[in-house]
C-alpha cells in the first residue's frame, strides 16, 4: 500500500479543494439531477487517489483545479500564484481553449494526447472516465442518443492514446463505456 503524503504535503489539496469550490459554486452539472459541479473535480482526484495510486500533491491539486480557467473566470496566472508554476502548468496541460467551437476543441485533444506529460495523463484519463460515468447516472439535457455515441467515441479514441498509463483506470474506462452501451 502506497503510504498517503504528509499532512503539510495535504494544505496544498486542501486548499485547491476550496480554491475549486469557491468558483465552481455556482455551476451545476448538465444532468437532470442538476448535480453540483464541484462533484466532477472531486470525482476526478478521488479516482486517481483510488485507483491510479496517485499520492503526488501537485497531480491531486491539479485534478481539483482542471476545469477553473476553462469553466470560471480563473487565470493561469492567478492558479501559478495560488499554487506554484508546478499546478498551473499542469492545470493549463488539461485545460482546453473555450474560444475554440467544440469540434476544434475536440479535435486539439486528440491531437495534443500523445504529447501530454505522465501527470497530465492521469488527470485526462480520470477525468474522461467520471463523464461517462456521469452519462450512465443521468444524459445532460439536451443530449439524444447521437451525441451521447459521439462523445462516447471521442472520449474512448482520447483514452486509447492514453493507454499503459493506468491499467486500472484504463479498464474502469472501458466497463463504464460497455455499461454504457447495455443500458
Amino acid at each position: 500500500m502506497i503510504p498517503p503524503p504528509p499532512a503539510d504535503a495535504m494544505d496544498l489539496v486542501v486548499r485547491a479543494l476550496r480554491f475549486a469550490a469557491h468558483h465552481h459554486r455556482d455551476q451545476r452539472r448538465k444532468d437532470s439531477a442538476r448535480r453540483p459541479y464541484i462533484n466532477h473535480p472531486v470525482e476526478v482526484m478521488g479516482l486517481l487517489w483510488a485507483h491510479a495510486g496517485v499520492r503526488d500533491t501537485v497531480t491531486l491539486a491539479a485534478a481539483l483545479l482542471h476545469d477553473v480557467v476553462e469553466d470560471c473566470e480563473v487565470t493561469e496566472a492567478e492558479i501559478a500564484l495560488e499554487f506554484g508554476e508546478e499546478v498551473a502548468r499542469l492545470v493549463m496541460e488539461v485545460t482546453d481553449d473555450k474560444d475554440l467551437p467544440r469540434a476544434r476543441r475536440r479535435q486539439a485533444q486528440v491531437e495534443g494526447a500523445p504529447r501530454l506529460s505522465p501527470r497530465a495523463r492521469l488527470i485526462r484519463i480520470a477525468d474522461k472516465l467520471h463523464n461517462v460515468r456521469s452519462l450512465h447516472d443521468g444524459t445532460p439535457e439536451g443530449w439524444d442518443a447521437d451525441r451521447i455515441v459521439g462523445y462516447v467515441g471521442w472520449a474512448r479514441t482520447v483514452v486509447d492514446l492514453l493507454r499503459g498509463t493506468s491499467a486500472e483506470l484504463e479498464a474502469l474506462f472501458d466497463a463504464a463505456v460497455a455499461d454504457l452501451a447495455t443500458s
